[in-house]
């Protein structure tokens, strides 16, 4: 080796080397089928042709290669029958590396193996020859160190000495087990430039798990270069790592191209297998053949799925219950698919079956793997696998005629299969007994009973009884296989119960036809009615329900009905010519029924009706040129009995046929005009004769009041012209004008009159009213004003003053007039002790007109002082009013007075005699 050239030394201390080495070990001592390796790594560049070959895996079956078949996971790359590993088309590498599986089978055991093969892309454009996990590279000479030692940047030497650059190595993968013990620090590799000989050389690493998170993951001694692991790795956090290793001297400066490292952290089985579920529900029909699906559990391993450290089995480890058999299900162990493997299952037995699934990883191994549980719950559903049966095979009811919506049997069933489903609801029918559909049978949807059920009235005249033959079977057709029971059919007798029907008019309504004015007593037709219970001897008996004119009779016994009076179309009670009564049939049953019927009267006309002249009051013209009068009649038949009509004047009195002409319009009108030159206004009656043209023809004499009056150019009657034609003259206005004046002048008179003695009511001042009693009433002698609450006075003022001086020293005219007076106080006159009858009158005159001229009295509405009556009254005492008790006075005097004393006579005179 030059001294020159500069090689980087890598010690490897790899437990996959180790492996290796003691793997072929064992396979000397005994073979045992499968591949070399179980991880194979190849150099490949970025662009791959189609059909380059890549590498090669060796696999032994024991038996030879022969019946070895490869199969991969992948579209891109193949496996030829040598193993030799293939692209299947161009391709362009955009990742750092790529893994796919690799599947070797015997095709006469069926067995199975597989291997990762995974292909590293190489930082430089093309890549040495690849070389297998754990193996040295056959790119080294002779003179390079020990196989622990690499040289990732080999340099060498031309015949002329001069140096030629070789293209960079590729370090293969550094695999490292996860869950290592240490201790720690652990060495990995150790890197050595040539050129460490020559000059001092430093070395680094970056990437994630160097200088990137998680950080120190990976260390390297900058002068030996020995790169080593800190810590215990986890493949479930992180699988591989890409590192870059870096060669600079003292100074800093690049002495070697950075190189890639790869580092794989080997799975160790550290993870038991987790269900995606800790129960699973799934169901199967009962009755289901061997092989059918019931539902899959899923187990997930957080291991590396391509080693058997996260390959998961499944097996079944208990079964509840255990019928009919311990075994009626089984799991695939690679898919966790659960299916029947026997036969028997049955819901009315076992309704429900509880599994232990267990899942175990190192595919199934229970020494080395690691295993977990989970429970499945597996219902067996319903299939209608039991027919329903009648629980007895005849029933029996009975059911009162004339009747529906009756139930009469109730029919009981009994099915096995799961209550309120379709494999349990009952649905019943009749088959033969009910032609004309009488019947029906409705399920109770609580009780699954069959409700037989009348829909159509029986008649126990016509049948007495009936025999139903009912089927009865599911919502749901019956499962395959399985036949219909002959208990599903049984049979139903219904009897019929005769009742007192009520009797029925055949015909209703019945319509007749005959002409008015027949004569009472007249028999019009028979309307009897019909009972329909024959098979009792009962009698029907008639009477009138509804006859509104009374026109009709009824015989009671056999139903003949004769006229009461007189009918007639005219009548109110017809309409459209039709009179209708109701009549009432009744029998003597036990109950009584009865039944009604309507009879229809059509009644033809007959000209029965004279016309009657229309209008019947009109106004025309004095002078026959200007207008006429419209005339017509009015019949009450109808045709032909009606128009046309004939209109004529009688010849008595003759001043009619003189004065007046008719002229026919047509056959219903005419008119009627003045046959003179001029009519003196006023009122005429005149008589008309009008014929009707019925079967013989009626005639009647109508009498049209015409008013003939003054008209003006128009043909109108003027106002002057109407009141003469009324018939009230001048004299008759006058006269009624001078009544008017003179009802006038008297209301005027009176009211003048009340006027007046109204004011001379109020002049008199009256002692009391007669009618008052003054023992028995509250008499109203004054007011005093407002109250204490609408005016504020001072009652101080209503007491006798202490001092005059303030009252004495007001200005004249200036008083106070709710308080005593001061000054001179007029002279009331004095009452005598002996009244006189002539005295108390002139008393009360001068004391009325003393007090108007009284100029201290206070105002009507002021605050009048009662309590004070001045210092020395000139009045006498009223105890000298006093009866005497010697008992002869008289005072009938005072009857003479009138009757206003005449309440005082009755007091004093009548004392005596109470």
């Amino acid at each position: 080796m030059t001294a020159g050239s500069g090689v980087l030394l890598v010690l490897l201390s790899l437990s996959g080397a180790l492996r290796a080495h003691n793997g072929d070990l064992t396979a000397q001592e005994t073979c045992k089928a499968g591949f070399s390796e179980e991880d194979y790594t190849a150099l490949i560049s970025e662009n791959i042709l189609e059909g380059e070959k890549l590498l090669k895996v060796s696999f032994s079956s024991c038996l030879g290669t022969k019946g070895t078949q490869y199969e991969t996971n992948s579209v891109d790359f193949k496996v030829r029958a040598d193993g030799t590993v293939f692209a299947t088309r161009e391709l362009r590498i955009p990742s750092e590396q790529v893994a796919f599986t690799v599947t070797a089978w015997d095709g006469q055991t069926s067995e199975r193996w597989d291997a990762v093969v995974r292909l590293l892309v190489a930082q430089p454009s093309s890549a040495r020859p690849a070389h297998k996990k754990g193996k040295p590279s056959a790119g080294l000479d002779a003179s390079q160190p020990p196989n622990d030692t690499l040289l990732p940047w080999p340099q060498h030497q031309n015949a002329n000495g001069l140096r030629r650059q070789k293209r960079d190595w590729v370090i293969p993968p550094i695999n490292v087990p996860e869950n290592s013990r240490g201790p720690f620090p652990q060495q990995l590799v150790r890197i050595r430039s040539d050129k460490d000989n020559d000059i001092p050389i430093r070395y680094s690493i970056t990437g994630v798990g160097a200088d990137q998170p998680p950080m120190e993951v990976f260390s390297i001694d900058s002068m030996s270069g020995r790169m080593y692991v800190t810590r215990p790795m986890d493949r479930e956090e992180r699988a591989s790592y890409h590192l870059r290793a870096h060669a600079v001297d003292m100074n800093g400066n690049k002495v070697e191209n950075p190189i890639d490292l790869y580092i794989y952290v080997i799975d160790m089985n550290d993870n038991r297998p987790e269900f995606v579920n800790q129960v699973y529900n799934g169901s199967v029909d009962e009755g289901s053949k061997p092989g059918t699906y019931v539902m899959t559990v899923t187990a997930n391993d957080a291991d590396d799925s391509t080693t058997a450290n996260g390959m998961v089995r499944y097996r079944i480890v208990t079964q509840t219950p255990q019928s009919p058999s311990q075994n009626m299900f089984t799991i695939n162990s690679e898919t966790g698919d659960i299916v029947t493997v026997a036969a028997g299952l049955d819901r009315e037995k076992v309704q429900q079956y509880t599994l232990i699934v267990q899942a175990t990883d190192m595919e199934g191994n229970l020494n080395y793997g690691l295993s977990n549980t989970a429970t499945a719950i597996i219902s067996v559903t319903d299939v209608n696998d039991n027919p329903p049966e009648f629980t007895t095979s005849t029933y029996a009811g009975e059911v009162p005629e004339n009747q529906v919506e009756v139930v009469v049997a109730n029919l009981t069933v009994m099915d096995r299969d799961q209550p309120h489903s379709p494999n349990w609801n009952a649905f019943y029918r009749i088959i033969s007994g009910d032609p004309s559909g009488h019947f029906s049978i409705r399920t109770d949807p609580v009780t699954n009973e069959g409700m037989v059920t009348v829909v159509k009235a029986v008649d126990y005249e016509l049948n007495r009884a009936f025999m139903l033959t009912v089927m009865v079977s599911n919502q749901a057709p019956l499962a395959s296989g399985i036949q219909m029971s002959f208990q599903s059919t049984a049979g139903v007798t219904i009897s019929v119960v005769d009742i007192n029907e009520a009797p029925y008019f055949p015909s209703n309504h019945k319509l007749i036809r005959l002409e008015e004015g027949v004569p009472t007593g007249t028999v019009l037709t028979t309307f009897s009615a019909v009972d329909p219970d024959r098979f009792m001897q009962q009698a029907v008996r008639y009477s009138k329900l509804s006859d509104p004119a009374n026109w009709l009779h009824i015989n009671a016994t056999n139903g003949q009905i004769t006229t009461a009076a007189v009918l007639d179309r005219e009548s109110l009670y017809i309409k459209n010519n039709v009179y209708e009564a109701t009549f009432l049939a009744a029998d003597n049953g036990i109950p009584p029924a009865s039944g009604t019927g309507t009879l229809q009267i059509y009644l033809i006309d007959i000209n029965d009706n004279a016309p009657e002249l229309l209008p019947k009051e009109a106004q025309i013209c004095e002078k026959p040129s200007l207008n006429a009068i419209n005339i017509t009649a009015a019949d009450a038949d109808v045709d032909p009995n009606i128009g046309p009509y004939v209109f004529e004047l009688p010849f008595a009195p003759a001043a009619v046929r003189k004065n007046w002409t008719i002229t026919r319009l047509n056959g219903d009108y005419a008119q009627l005009s003045l046959r003179i030159l001029y009519l003196e206004a006023g009122m005429y009656d005149v008589p008309i004769i009008v014929t009707d043209s019925g079967n013989p023809p009626l005639s009647n004499t109508s009498v049209i009041k015409v008013k003939v009056c003054p008209c003006d150019e128009n043909g109108d009657c003027t106002t002057v012209g109407a009141v003469a034609a009324a018939g009230l003259g001048t004299s008759a206005i006058v006269a009624i004008l001078i009544c008017v004046v003179i009802l006038l002048t008297m209301v005027l008179l009176f009211v003048v009159w009340m006027k007046r003695r109204e004011k001379e009511r109020h002049t008199k001042q009256l002692l009391i009213d007669p009618e008052d009693d003054v023992r028995d009433n509250i008499l109203k002698y004054d007011e005093e004003g407002g109250g204490e609450e609408d005016q504020d006075y001072d009652l101080s003022q209503l007491q006798q003053p202490e001092s005059m001086e303030h009252v004495l020293s007001k200005a004249p005219g200036v008083r106070r007039v709710d308080e005593r007076p001061v000054g001179a106080e007029p002279q009331y006159p004095v009452r005598p002790v002996v009244p006189h009858p002539g005295d108390i009158g002139d008393f009360i005159t001068e004391g009325l007109r003393a007090a108007d001229n009284d100029p201290t009295a206070p105002p009507y509405d002021s605050l009048l002082v009662f309590d004070y009556e001045g210092s020395g009254s000139t009045a006498g005492s009223v105890s000298s009013l006093n009866s005497s008790s010697s008992g002869d006075q008289d005072y009938d005097y005072l009857n003479d007075w009138g009757p206003r004393f005449k309440k005082l006579a009755d007091m004093y005179g009548g004392g005596e005699e109470d």
